[in-house]
């Protein structure tokens, strides 16, 4: 076991029954605790797990484990309130690729997952110390550590051996082994928020006796909301407050209660929680705000030590809806509308705009929860709790930072396919691009990364919290569209224009009707009425007119959705006709949606009842109908497309490549690898001939080159590189150089051995201290020049980019991003997103890029920064695309020291 991993602070992490425990590595001082958590063991399990009922094993296992750290050897404890409940250790003997593991649990506390929840742990250490296998002995007859082993989700070989049998576990992290940590993940996090948003019990402590506090008001809203369990105030002035008893303290409580609302000063907040901890509260609410940093770490400490979770603080408080619950712990205005949407967010203001919009158009709210500054309780969590909980069917959320966007992302990827879940993209703006090193780091923007994350994961991305409760109007009313092809109706052409323009400016099409669609069309609709796209139906349009020409459209295969635009006249009011009402009074829902436009309309969106039980979202402009619906075609899409894959790929030596990482890190100067005074740690730059064998690792194709340091070893280099022409390239180098153009370091069309020694001497004389050496090219082809780097986000992890190469490439920012690891459609999508994608394929006459080795190159990058972690920038510009083959001309990489971290790894905040 390593200094590093003795010296990092405990994780804490959630049981199958919703318990948190603290798993850390073990130490001397667990000595005795270990030999207790032994001898309380009944003599059948130390025979299961020693082969014998030996005591004497039992206190062996005790020394082994909290002696001093040797290489090889890790072990891991599980404990909850200081106590130890559960071992698991490897040892890797002489094999440094495989260890042999062993599993110790508490009696009475097995079947509560403590066993799964260390080994894999155990799995995320051994991968980073580069163990690939686990073996494992057990008798034939412990059928419960056997079944540990099969469900883990790895793979798993038994050779049995009379009464004994020899478990082989291969530690390669596949979607299977995900799959089912996630699986595990859910069913602990659900459990662990049911005393948080299905509580038996709850007390607000902070309630004063006056109205205009905080906490008086969060009571008001239990008692007034009808709240259908016991309900307390905690006071000790009073024996009640708005007819709630009121008691002392939390453990004066006649009952234990599940939540407890904490609305004190910042001051108070630590020693509430741990009073509440101690006295087997199970969730926190804490609305308070302006804690410093050691409150807020000893409210955490609490919540974590007590096994509590925790929403806030800082927040406007919770909400569940159900009939048989009626929870509104929030001081919102007024009480949630029951309904379908689950709403979280980080903003109050927010929070409390949501809650009215979607109450005002009827979809009402299933669970709410203002997670504030988000200590615990997170945006993941509730995503979980709203695909199990059985009555959500929109999940609207607004987060302003995320903790584990890798784990967000696989666990929306999975709920946005049962249910939509759209986000307001707040924080989408930088105070400028940060100053950058490198190409790939200036393109890296909040914006790009928050995108890549929304688009790979489903979430359906609005800018404003108006555009929000738009397009929840339409996914909660309307089926999606199959596709982005839209008619228009209006009975005002000035109407059908505005919409007209609102649809292509949202990226949808407007396809002309065929002649067969017309002829129909003008066979209901009234004499002057022109059957294009839009459809102008004319004021003198009656309510069966229109309404049997919006059901021809609805059956057409060409249409995917239809956009009405109306405007109010004096020849319908003269007539008694309705026009809204011919498209609500249809007798069942319509397989394609319909939206309506009603530029008179005085609330930006509504939704109208229908005949049939449904609704109709009306809309007061085209933008909003025209993005909601680019919206819902968007989610449809994704929907309609197979899940992606992380491609396999041959010629990969990742064990070489740590190998180069690390060797180069180890040569760094100390003060390039540790933070001093508050400096950001910079790591280096790879120089040419590293960089090379790094990209060698992952067969990245590099167009030939070689090192000079004096000017007869650039002739030497030119005359073995020049091409078919005989022209060379020469590049300077020193450390930490990136931008060569822009320092007027680089020669080309050198042609002859005197061009090439003048040029050496030109930069040998301009960057004379500096310049190390010069890199030899052949000049390169014609081609394509594109740009693909990625940077290491210290909290999205890898981001790949790619779009247009060249001296320009920030000036254009024609870039695409994907957060790695790369799937198929990933790698597609990254192709054909920036507007330089034409080019790739053909356009211009230069003929079509080989687009193969192109995605090759990408996933390989996408497999370089996920197996490494010290890569903290990789900038290839340009990279050279032509029919025959893609090549890198320029790579430079930056690393730091990092050890590898799993994303996926259960673990609480």
């Amino acid at each position: 076991m390593t200094d590093d991993v003795l010296s990092r602070p405990p994780l804490h992490a959630l049981l199958a029954d919703g318990t948190t425990v603290c798993i850390r590595p073990a130490e001397p001082d667990d000595h005795d605790q270990l030999e207790g958590l032994y001898e309380h063991m009944s003599p059948e399990n130390l025979r299961l797990r020693f082969f014998a009922a030996s005591r004497r094993s039992a206190a062996m296992a005790a020394e082994r484990a909290c002696a001093p750290a040797r290489p090889g050897y890790r072990a891991l404890l599980a404990e909850t309130n200081g106590q130890v409940i559960g071992l698991a250790e490897y040892d890797t003997g002489d094999d440094e690729d495989s260890a042999e593991i062993s599993v110790a649990v508490a009696d009475g506390l097995h079947h509560r997952g403590v066993g799964t929840l260390l080994i894999e742990h155990l799995v995320a250490a051994a991968r980073a110390d580069g163990i690939t296998t686990f073996t494992a002995d057990a008798l034939s007859e412990n059928h419960e550590v056997l079944r540990l082993f099969s469900d883990l989700g790895l793979r798993v070989a038994r050779h049995f051996e009379g009464p004994e049998v020899r478990c082989t576990i291969l530690l390669t992290e596949d979607d299977t082994y995900l799959s089912a940590v996630e699986a595990r993940g859910r069913a602990a996090d659900v459990a662990s928020l049911g005393p948080l948003l299905c509580p038996n019990a709850v007390a607000v402590v902070g309630a004063g006796r006056r109205p205009g506090s905080v906490g008086r008001a969060i009571l008001h809203h239990l008692r007034a909301g009808g709240f259908t369990r016991r309900l307390f105030a905690v006071n000790p002035g009073v024996r009640a407050i708005l007819g709630v008893p009121s008691y002392p303290s939390v453990s004066a409580l006649p009952k234990v209660p599940d939540l407890v609302v904490i609305a004190v000063p910042a001051a108070a907040v630590p020693a509430t929680a741990e009073e509440c901890g101690k006295t087997g509260v199970r969730a926190l609410l804490v609305v308070s705000a302006g804690l410093d940093s050691d409150q807020a770490q000893a409210l955490l400490a609490a919540c974590r030590t007590y096994g509590m979770r925790l929403v806030g603080p800082n927040c406007l408080g919770i909400s569940n809806t159900d009939p048989d619950l009626r929870l509104d712990a929030t001081f919102a205005a007024d009480h949630p509308r029951p309904g379908s949407a689950g709403v979280a967010v980080q903003s109050g203001g927010v929070g409390i705009a949501l809650l009215d919009g979607l109450s005002r158009l009827g979809i009402g709210v299933s669970s709410f929860v203002s997670l504030g500054d988000k200590y615990d309780v997170s945006g993941n969590d509730m995503l979980q709790w709203w695909e199990s909980d059985g009555r959500t069917g929109l999940a609207l959320l607004h987060l302003e930072s995320f903790g584990n966007p890798r784990a967000f992302s696989r666990t929306a990827r999975r709920v946005t396919r049962r249910i939509p879940v759209l986000t307001v993209d707040a924080g989408r703006t930088d105070a400028g691009r940060r100053a950058a090193a490198s190409h790939t780091a200036a393109a890296a923007t909040r914006t790009m990364t928050r995108q890549a994350l929304f688009t790979q994961a489903g979430i359906t991305a609005t800018r404003s919290v108006g555009e929000l409760l738009e397009t929840a109007a339409l996914m909660h009313s309307q089926p999606l569209p199959t596709g982005s092809r839209v008619a228009i109706v209006t009975n005002a052409g000035g109407a059908g224009v505005l919409a007209a323009d609102a649809c292509a400016e949202a990226g949808l099409a407007l396809p002309p009707p065929t002649p067969a669609l017309v002829d129909d069309l003008l066979a209901v609709l009234p004499e002057g009425a022109a059957a294009g796209n839009p459809v102008d139906a004319t004021a003198a349009v009656t309510e069966d007119q229109l309404e049997e020409c919006v059901e021809r459209l609805l059956r057409h295969p060409g249409i995917d959705a239809v956009l009405v635009a109306l405007v109010p006249t004096a020849v319908a009011q003269a007539t008694g006709d309705d026009l809204v009402r011919a498209l609500t009074r249809a007798p069942g829902r319509p397989a394609r949606p319909v939206v309506v436009v009603r530029l008179e309309q005085d609330l930006p969106v509504r939704l109208l009842p229908a005949t049939y039980g449904g609704t109709i979202p009306s809309y007061a402009e085209p933008q909003a109908a025209a993005r909601a619906l680019a919206h819902a075609a968007h989610r449809a899409a994704w929907l309609a497309r197979p899940a992606g894959t992380v491609p396999d790929l041959d010629g990969i030596e990742a064990e070489r490549a740590r190998r180069v990482v690390d060797d180069y890190l180890a040569a760094l100067p100390q003060s390039r690898l540790r933070s001093t005074g508050g400096t950001p740690i910079d790591g280096g730059w790879l120089d040419p001939r590293t960089c090379a064998d790094l990209l060698a690792c992952y067969g990245i194709p590099q167009i030939p080159w070689a090192w000079a340091e004096t000017e007869d070893e650039a002739v030497l280099a030119a005359d073995r590189l020049r091409g078919f022409d005989g022209r060379v390239v020469m590049k300077a180098h020193w450390p930490g150089l990136v931008h060569k153009t822009q320092q007027h370091a680089v020669h080309l069309d050198l042609r002859g051995d005197s061009q090439v020694r003048a040029a050496f001497r030109d930069l040998e004389t301009r960057f004379a201290g500096l310049m190390t050496g010069v890199v030899m090219q052949p000049l390169a082809a014609r081609g394509t020049e594109l740009f693909a780097g990625v940077v290491q986000d210290e909290v999205f992890g890898p981001l790949v980019l790619f779009g247009l190469g060249g001296t320009a490439t920030e000036v254009l920012a024609d870039h695409a991003a994907r957060l790695a690891p790369l799937t198929d459609h990933d790698v597609h999508d990254l192709i054909t997103s920036p507007r330089c994608a034409p080019l790739l394929l053909g356009a211009g006459g230069s003929g079509p890029v080989d687009l193969e080795d192109l995605e090759q190159l990408l996933l390989r990058l996408s497999r370089l920064a996920g197996d490494l972690p010290q890569l903290a920038e990789a900038d290839f510009n340009p990279v050279l695309a032509t029919p025959g083959q893609v090549t890198v001309l320029d790579a430079r990489i930056r690393l730091l020291p990092r050890r590898p971290q799993d994303p996926y790894l259960r673990r609480l905040r």
